[in-house]
């Protein structure tokens, strides 16, 4: 019943945050409420270059000799870390088409494989989840230096063999670990719990109604007020003030843009991720309402269910329910309990495997974009699609998204099991 599992599930998420705070969903802002904590900002912001423009290489936390890792990686550090892997490896790294408000190119790699690339890691969509971007070029290091040594990788009480390396990079990845630099970079300078990009077009004058939330800017859903008119301000916001402003149109901001980019450039990617934090949970599409396989006629296509879409406590039956095959649900949990089994064994905090929806419900997601991608367009490759929320957040910074010294070091070795585990799983289902 879908009431019951909205019921159980809620209860769930409702014992933890997410990407919004509660009194974001509630339409306000984050900077309301952390005055009493502005000291604590968590680990440290990386000053200098600790990759020397290139001409060091970065070594992850699984390969037993780690980069100094006693500070968070800057902007300007994933650029020149993926310099190194280039020198030492001899790896492709791609600039992506579309630059930034403030200027900046994304860069991204494509590591493994065999001449097609059917996984793609994305990291940094908010600019607050601090980690998520030193996660990814970690893990893609930890791949590459197991390699070229003929070892394995270990990540707490997980540990990985040889072969196991060989087998994850034979997926071909591709990789962009910073796809928000603009807000990364204002996040880090300035400590704000800053959670959008930097493009002020839409702005109001106030300092909170500057940038767009581009985790609601992909075209999924995107017109909230058509596609889910009952709860629309439930899953994203037109207010350029609010934390889940969806922008002007779906595609309005470059990263969004260079995400389609990149699908559409390597259009034989099977599994994608989006990095985020913090909940401790990996979700699977869909987002937009409550999973059903045996109505194919009630999808995001079908314009007669718009006005009760993102009502998780209807029935699926009678109301609404986003259909996906049983085939398919099956393969996005298999491999995203597998991805929640090795995150839980790295360090013991539990993680929870569970559908988008029930941590709440939003449209423009980039997972939901991406797995909608072949129902739109058949010519497509089906793509399944997941948001993983790594962590546990810090309740005594004045941001929760800025962890610990400890909380980074147990989300490294969670992220970074949880992807050799997926790749693991994705080759075993299939990547074609």
């Amino acid at each position: 019943m879908k009431l019951q599992q909205a019921s159980n599930l809620f209860l769930l998420a409702g014992l933890a945050s997410s990407c919004l705070l509660p009194e974001e969903r509630a339409g306000g802002t984050i900077r309301r409420s952390l005055s009493r904590r502005q000291g604590n900002s968590g680990k440290a912001i990386g000053k200098g270059d600790r990759f020397n423009g290139g001409n060091s290489f970065p070594r992850g936390i699984g390969s037993g000799n780690a980069t100094d890792l006693s500070t968070i990686l800057t902007v300007a550090e994933v650029d020149t870390g993926l310099k190194g892997l280039v020198k030492e490896y001899g790896i492709e790294t791609f600039a992506t088409p579309y630059k930034t408000y403030e200027g900046r190119t994304i860069t991204g790699a494509k590591i493994g494989g065999s001449g097609d690339y059917h996984i793609y890691l994305n990291g940094a969509i908010h600019a607050r989840e601090r980690g998520s971007h030193d996660s990814i070029l970690y893990f893609i290091s930890d791949l590459l230096y197991a390699q070229k040594h003929g070892t394995g990788l270990t990540y707490g009480k997980k540990t990985y063999t040889n072969a196991d390396v060989v087998k994850a990079l034979s997926t071909g990845i591709v990789v962009t670990p910073l796809i928000n630099p603009d807000g990364v970079n204002y996040d880090q300078t300035t400590n704000s719990c800053w959670r959008k990009n930097r493009n002020p077009k839409s702005s109001t004058g106030s300092s909170s109604s500057v940038g767009i939330d581009l985790n609601r800017n992909f075209d999924f859903a995107w017109d909230l007020k058509k596609w889910a008119s009952s709860v629309a301000s439930e899953v994203a916001s037109s207010s350029p003030s609010s934390e889940v402003f969806h922008g002007t149109a779906a595609f309005s901001e470059p990263e969004t843009q260079n995400v389609k980019y990149i699908l559409d450039t390597y259009p034989k990617v099977r599994w994608f991720i989006d990095l985020h934090s913090y909940t401790g949970d990996v979700l699977y599409s869909w987002g937009s309402d409550t999973d059903q396989s045996t109505q194919p006629y009630k999808n995001f296509l079908n314009s007669t269910y718009d006005s009760i879409r993102g009502v998780t406590s209807d029935s699926t039956t009678s109301g609404y329910g986003e259909y996906i095959s049983s085939e398919d649900l099956k393969n996005v949990q298999t491999a995203g309990n597998r991805f929640g089994s090795a995150m839980s064994t790295s360090t013991g905090r539990k993680y929870t495997v569970m559908q988008s929806a029930y941590l709440y419900p939003t449209s423009g997601a980039s997972d939901d974009y991406a797995f909608s991608r072949h129902i739109a367009d058949p010519t497509k490759n089906k793509v399944y699609s997941y948001t993983v929320e790594f962590g546990f957040g810090n309740n005594q910074a004045s941001c929760p998204f800025y962890p610990t010294d400890a909380q980074y070091t147990s989300n490294l070795q969670e992220t970074n099991a949880g992807f050799i585990e997926f790749l693991l799983a994705a080759a075993d289902i299939g990547l074609e």
